[in-house]
């Protein structure tokens, strides 16, 4: 069995690697999250395959290195984590009432008796929020759930409840597109 590496310290991928029965162990990523590139679909493939790689170049033996990225957007704009209060009720402000993307992009970085190969892959998922008061944006602001998010918004938390829809794979939006990443990963294994 090869030695399965998520490059990742949220907890959120964590929980969804292991609900599909992969057996592996975290090491996260210390590369900087930093790309100037402006399509989202390559953007995410791109800093995903910064977080794999600077664990995997610090690996030996064989191994399968999982780096993954969630970015969310909107009319064109990226909108990752806030860093404060204030740009997330300007984030939430922005989603509320409208339709955005969730993009997720996961690279591979394997290496299996001395031969490395890496392959990326990118999930797009629309994602409907119905309309919100500045008082329910505050109040969610409220619960913190909002800090360490892109978007500034955790499907699968309380803000559920302000979510009319999706169109796409709801596990991309969670933070790692399970079927995708399962066909990719499978052969490897």
């Amino acid at each position: 069995m090869k030695r399965v590496i998520l490059a990742s310290a949220s907890p959120r991928r964590k929980e969804l690697l292991s609900q599909v029965g992969v057996v592996f162990e975290t090491i996260p990523s210390t590369e900087e999250e930093v790309c100037s590139e402006r399509n989202p679909a390559k953007l995410v493939e791109i800093l995903a395959g910064k977080k794999a790689e600077n664990v995997a170049e610090k690996l030996t033996g064989d191994y399968i290195v999982i780096g993954s990225d969630t970015i969310v957007t909107k009319d064109g704009k990226v909108l990752g984590k806030p860093s404060d209060s204030e740009e997330a009720v300007q984030m939430l402000s922005r989603l509320q009432g409208a339709v955005h993307q969730v993009y997720s992009g996961v690279a591979l970085y394997f290496c299996q008796n001395g031969k490395k190969e890496r392959r990326c892959f990118h999930v797009m998922t629309e994602v409907e929020v119905l309309p919100m008061t500045k008082q329910q944006i505050i109040d969610y602001i409220a619960t913190g759930d909002c800090m360490d998010k892109a978007g500034a918004y955790g499907i699968q938390g309380a803000f559920a409840e302000h979510i009319k829809g999706i169109c796409g794979d709801y596990y991309n939006v969670v933070g790692l597109p399970l079927s995708k990443l399962m066909q990719e990963l499978r052969p490897l294994l």
